[in-house]
Parts: C-alpha cells; structure tokens; sequence
C-alpha cells in the first residue's frame, strides 16, 4: 500500500476537502423496517407515498358553527340550530337551507355545508344563531389540502425528526423502511491521554476529546464503538485498528495525524490500508487525515480538543451523514451583523466561537469569545454556534459575516 502526503505549503478549501470526502462516502448501510414510533434519527431508505388524503375529509379549523355561506345576507342574519358535531363524531343529517350546526375543531364538516364561522363572531338565542357574513370555504380545511392520497409524502435520504413521525402517523404508517444505524468505531492516539477519575502522572492529560466525539457521534445517529486509547505500539494499534475495521463500517480517530508526528498510528493504518494527510484551511484545526483501513474507510482528526470538534462538526459530519443515506448533508449558515472587528487577514476559513446577542434594535449581532485557541473547549460552551470568517477577509464591526449554530450542526 501506498501513503501520500501533502506537504506543500497549499492548503486545501474547506469546501473542497468536504466535496472530496462525499465523492468517496460509502453506499449506505443495508435497510431495516421499524416502528415509526422508534424511527427517530433514523434515515428512510425509500421514498414515502401518502396512503391516504391529509385532512381524510373536510373538517372545522375553529370551533364555532358550519352552514352555507349563500344562506347569509351580505349584513349578517339568523340560522337554526340543526345539531351538534365534535370531533370523532359524523353528522346524522345533511345541513339544510337555513340551518346551522354547532361544530368543533376537527370534525368532519356536515353534508350541505361549506364554511365555518368561528362561536366567538355569533350570537346565540336559543335554537336561532345570528351569523356574520362569511366567504365560501372560510375556516375549513379542505380534503387532501396537505397532501393527496398517493402523493410523496416523504422522500428518500430524508433524517426522520419529531415532526416527520408525526406526518407519517398521520397518514396512518405504522412501520417504515430505514437504513439501519452506521457503525462507527472512535479510537484515540496519545500515551498521554488517561480517563477522567484517573490519576494523572506529569505530562498526562485527560482524554475529551473521546467523550466529546462520541456524544457528537450519537447525536448524528450513528451507533458508536468506543475501542478507547491504542497504546503506542505498531502492534497493539495494528490489531486494534484491524479488529475494529472488521466490527465497524468507517473508522474515526482523534490524535497522531499531523505530518511528521512520531506515533505508530500513520504506520499500522498504512500496513492495512491506504492513508493521504491533507492541509486544510480551516482554524482551528488544519491537519485531517482520510484513508482505509482494510477497505473501511478511516478519518483521522487532530488532536486539539477544540480542533477536533470544529474539524468534526464542519468536515466529518456531512461525510458520515452522507454514509447513512442522508440526501441534504450541508448546514446553511446565516447573514449576520458582527458585534466585532477581524483586522488580520489569514490564509486559513476561521470558525470562531460565537454567539448571538440581541442590539438595542432588537437585531441579533454575532459576538465572539475572547478566546480562540484550539486546545480550549470552554470558548465551545460559551458560545451557540460559529462565525465563518473567509481566508484574507475583513470584517468591520456591524458587517455581514455567516453564523451557523450549533443546534443544526450538532444534529
């Protein structure tokens, strides 16, 4: 096997790297059929056709009283009471001219109806209800406005969240078809790195890094194999990265890919497989590494904590995210006006730590951490998302400048 690595002095875009990633992302996971109930997170491995019209009939959007628009005079005027029909419940009639019919939110409208007035517009006197004049098809929800029966109700590639379980209840599925969760092995690389609870010896750290990727990993719904720290041997990291490249279907690593770095990881990853070490603009971070191990492909971040994290969030997620079968896999940041002043050009895409603060006129204003190194992860839980500051950019105080927040990237 081969290992190639980059080290001229050009660094390669973060878009670039991330397009390069996805163009060698694995086809997704074989399929599972599931509880709609227990499909959160989880990826639909086909497209969903409604079996079924959302709303099954035409219904009350208020609560209030259906009739015929046409029976009311253009200043108003009274109906008879005909009935009553809450939710759940049919109409035993057909509403006839002149009448009306107390109705609930949700129940089905009655036939010879068509609109709805909501109660708080009527007056009642007894068994006659004075109406306001109403426009045909007010406060009533159509049969099939939503989605018709047969329509695309869901398509393919599509991360189920609470709302979609909640449309695909609706249309009355009980099960769905899934990609079964991806298998992830996390691995760390330091002789350095001890547990928290441990005890540290001078020179010994303790290892963040590991929790903190395993909690991204769950929160992207992959299914996560915690293989610990390799001892910094050729063999020991040999088997175990073998071992977990038979378990697993994509490798992650944090630590000991930097160029030039001494540690047996490069060497035993490229015993097994094939390794390329990439520059990327990007602060923090810079060093990735991508390559396989034993044909399951293997990503190997740096191993600053906040490096790490940033270089996980921006480049590995939509890389894993794509494994899974995910079709829309980029984050969309938003335009916001800087609460600060970047006078530094940098050959490097910083992602700063940030948060959004309301100004005196009520607009959102992106305000950074006064601290931005890469070995810190407290500037990481200050903040509620990154500013995206572009290589050789400047930016004014009050300029644009993108934020995307942590809720969509960690998710």
């Amino acid at each position: 096997m081969t290992i190639s690595v980059c080290e001229s002095g050009e660094l390669i875009p973060v878009d670039e790297a991330v397009e390069r990633l996805l163009a060698q992302a694995p086809p997704p996971p074989s399929t599972q059929q599931v509880k709609t109930a227990q499909a959160l997170g989880r990826v639909l491995a086909g497209d969903i056709f409604s079996p079924v019209n959302l709303p099954a009939w035409d219904n009350s959007a208020m609560d209030g009283y259906a009739l015929r628009a046409a029976d009311l005079p253009a200043e108003g005027g009274y109906l008879r009471l005909a009935g009553r029909i809450a939710a759940g419940e049919e109409a035993a009639t057909a509403l006839g001219s002149g009448q009306t019919m107390r109705i609930f939110t949700g129940a089905p409208l009655p036939a010879g109806a068509d609109t709805v007035v909501p109660q708080e517009r009527c007056r009642v006197y007894g068994q006659r209800i004075w109406c306001p004049p109403m426009r045909t098809g007010e406060h009533v929800r159509k049969q099939g406005e939503e989605v018709t029966q047969g329509a695309l109700l869901l398509p393919a590639g599509k991360r189920l969240r609470a709302q979609e379980l909640g449309l695909l209840a609706a249309a009355g599925l009980a099960q769905v078809k899934v990609y079964r969760p991806l298998r992830v092995c996390l691995l760390s690389s330091g002789d350095e790195l001890r547990e928290p609870g441990d005890h540290l010896a001078p020179g010994q750290i303790y290892n963040s890094n590991r929790h903190c990727l395993a909690a991204l990993l769950q929160g992207w719904g992959v299914e996560v194999h915690d293989y610990g720290v390799m001892a910094d041997e050729l063999a020991v990291s040999r088997d175990a990265l073998s071992l977990a490249s038979s378990e697993c279907d994509l490798l992650l690593t944090s630590g000991g890919v930097s160029v030039g770095e001494e540690d047996h990881l490069k060497q035993a990853i490229k015993e097994l497989g094939h390794v390329d070490f990439w520059r990327l603009a990007i602060q923090p971070g810079k060093p990735l590494a991508f390559g396989d191990v034993a044909g399951k492909p293997w990503i190997g971040l740096p191993g600053n904590p906040s490096a790490a994290l940033i270089t996980a969030l921006v480049v590995v997620r939509p890389f894993l995210l794509r494994a899974q079968g995910v079709t829309e896999v980029t984050s969309v940041p938003l335009l916001v006006p800087a609460d600060f002043i970047w006078a530094q050009r940098n050959r490097r895409r910083q992602y700063l730590r940030a948060r959004l603060t309301p100004g005196l006129d009520g607009q959102a204003r992106v305000t950074l951490h006064p601290r931005q190194s890469s070995a810190m992860l407290s500037a990481a839980c200050w903040a509620d998302g990154l500013a995206i500051v572009e290589r050789d950019q400047l930016v004014e105080k009050g300029g644009l400048v993108r934020f995307v927040s942590f809720a969509e990237l960690m998710q």
